[in-house]
């Protein structure tokens, strides 16, 4: 027996299946192992699914633990609720309907009652019915205008921390200019000189001048992270930029532009409410704020505290839901927090 037999490896169980295929020109070999596969001499792991799942446990039992993200979830969990509803709400009768539907016993504003729970504005429409579908427009104006403004920001925060020099220059320069505009005064001129705006407009504009402290944040992360030696790695491979930018620093800086975009989803909200009470708000929508505008043009502000609190309280209980839910996110990615908390 050679010599160079003795330092072979003995397989003592039965070997696993090897598969060899081509790719175009390439040709690979895979050859399977115990938690995942070899691919070329390199192990692959499987168990990347399990890891996530993991990772989600454990950050869920922090965030749970937290009463601040409890008790933000319930009230995110009612207000849900409450918008899912008004998509039902007319099978109840062309009375309930919060644009069109009016009670034709009712000529004026009347207090709740037992066909009203909350009341009627000042034709009869019924107040809880026009809540619910504040509730939907809420939602959508919140959650659609903060990833919007989301995505923008992630997306410029982490091409301009990665690629530096003039690019980083010229963006985070754009980002100063829309930072320091007053949103809640443009959207004010745009509408004085366009009109009245539809929904989606104040969504839409609502996410441009929003995008620019997300963009700053990104770019602060990207920016410890592009020296990572696993980016190092990655590009003396060849992985071109942007696959290093999308696969190997997005997932590293996505948890921090989610906890942010709950942040956004408040602001949208405030400003949203803003724009209508003052009257330049959707006319064909029902949200919050136009409610209060009705009760402010109408006369009754303080004849009616049922009409004018019920639009009010959920304006500040939406928002301070969504901000409890984030700061209990923070302290999921923060473990200085969670040490700050236990002393």
């Amino acid at each position: 027996m050679p010599i160079s037999a003795l330092f072979r490896p003995h397989i003592v169980s039965k070997p696993r299946k090897t598969f060899n295929f081509r790719c175009g020109r390439t040709k690979v070999r895979i050859r399977s192992a115990r938690g995942g596969y070899i691919q070329n001499g390199y192990h692959v792991n499987m168990s990347h699914n399990v890891g996530f799942i993991n990772r989600f446990s454990s950050s869920w039992k922090i965030f749970i633990q937290n009463p601040l993200g409890k008790a933000g979830l319930i009230i995110l969990a009612l207000f849900a609720l409450m918008a899912f509803a008004s998509f039902w709400v007319h099978l109840l009768g062309p009375m309930y309907d919060p644009m069109t539907g009016v009670d034709p016993a009712v000529s004026h504003s009347v207090g709740p009652n037992t066909s009203h729970w909350l009341g009627t504005d000042f034709i009869g429409r019924d107040i809880f019915c026009q809540l619910m579908e504040g509730a939907k427009i809420a939602f959508i104006v919140g959650l659609a205008s903060a990833f919007i403004s989301i995505v923008i920001g992630t997306v410029v925060g982490m091409v301009s921390g990665y690629a530096g020099g003039i690019v980083d220059i010229l963006l985070m320069r754009m980002a100063d200019m829309v930072m320091v505009l007053p949103s809640l005064v443009i959207l004010l001129i745009i509408a004085a000189l366009f009109g009245q705006l539809n929904i989606w407009m104040i969504v839409f504009l609502i996410a441009i001048l929003r995008w620019p402290a997300v963009a700053r944040v990104i770019r602060s992360q990207t920016l410890s992270l592009k020296h990572r030696p696993f980016i190092e790695a990655s590009r003396v491979a060849g992985a071109s930029n942007m696959r290093i930018i999308f696969k190997h620093i997005m997932p590293n800086v996505l948890p921090l532009a989610f906890l942010y975009m709950t942040f956004r989803v408040t602001s949208a909200i405030l400003v949203e409410a803003s724009l209508s009470f003052l009257g330049f708000g959707d006319p064909g929508q029902i949200s919050w704020g136009m409610m209060l505008q009705w009760v402010w043009s109408s006369g009754h502000m303080f004849q009616a505290p049922y009409w004018l609190l019920p639009p009010g309280i959920c304006i500040s209980l939406l928002t301070l839901s969504f901000y409890m839910v984030g700061r209990a996110m923070d302290e999921v990615l923060d473990p200085r927090l969670r040490k700050e908390g236990k002393e």
